[in-house]
């Protein structure tokens, strides 16, 4: 028996441990269907957690230098930003986002494996997370609460809806903080057709869907709001746990100035995180 052990031990010595692949910072992560880049604020965690999609021709890498990373990382929370795919034929990065036209990559299986394979490397609170998107990135986290609303703790869309036809309905309640520019025009709130059969959505029919897959009680809002460069119309008499909120900017296509700090704000309130 001793020498078994013996022998045991000598073998674990001459067999080099398999460790985790080092990711993170200037590094990507791989998972089995992608990439994403993490950064991670000071501390021990675990972390609250911002995912970010881009938008069209965007980058993870681009995304890691934006003011919504800097923002997160200096108020506590790590920071994910998923790599979107090339479709073949093409040369840029965009999301599987529209349920009518199915891609390569079911995305939403996607980031459940980013959350997983995050949550196995860094310490973060998967709990405690908000997945929100800029323009087609918005779109994919409009679908997300849309279809799988349990899958984060809420989510943070900007510049980015549903597409036509409209989804009949969505699965339950969700947090949802919708934020877009009055004088869009690559997005209008009222969408429009970029080609025969594909065509964006309406931003105030998909305030509809949300209503009533939170079970709001009115149909306008409880609760309106003018302040720092926002016009904010909020649903308060809904389902226990949703929340439903329209925030409106006067600009175009963009992540307008003092949103990170507005949408990190919002989910706060939600979740009960204090800073």
């Amino acid at each position: 028996m001793r020498l078994a052990l013996v022998f045991a031990a000598c073998l674990a010595l001459a067999t080099p441990a398999r460790a985790q692949p080092v990711c993170g910072g200037d590094m990507p992560c791989a998972t089995p269907s992608g990439s994403y880049r993490i950064a991670l604020p000071e501390g021990d965690g675990p972390f609250p957690v911002v995912f970010f999609l881009h938008g069209y021709g965007g980058s993870a890498q681009g995304t890691m230098r934006g003011g919504t990373a800097r923002t997160a990382l200096e108020r506590g929370y790590a920071f994910i930003a998923p790599e979107g795919l090339t479709r073949p034929g093409r040369n840029r990065t965009s999301w599987n986002f529209h349920p009518g036209f199915p891609g390569p990559r079911d995305e939403a299986a996607f980031l459940r494996e980013v959350m997983q394979d995050a949550a196995a490397r860094f310490r973060i609170d998967p709990a405690r997370s908000l997945l929100t998107g800029f323009s087609i990135g918005g779109s994919l986290t409009s679908y997300i609460a849309c279809a799988h609303p349990g899958d984060f703790a809420a989510y943070a869309p900007v510049s980015g809806s549903f597409w036509r036809p409209h989804p009949e309905n969505c699965a339950g309640p969700v947090r949802l903080l919708h934020t877009h520019g009055w004088r869009d025009q690559v997005v209008p709130l009222e969408g429009r057709e970029i080609r025969a059969g594909f065509a964006q959505g309406d931003v105030f029919e998909a305030m509809q869907i949300w209503r009533v897959a939170n079970r709001c009680v009115r149909h306008y809002p409880d609760l309106f709001e003018i302040g720092d460069g926002f016009w904010r119309r909020v649903w308060l008499d809904c389902a226990a746990g949703s929340a439903l909120e329209l925030a409106l900017f006067d600009g175009g296509h963009g992540v307008p100035r003092g949103w990170s700090g507005l949408a990190l704000d919002w989910f706060e309130a939600q979740i009960g995180l204090s800073q």
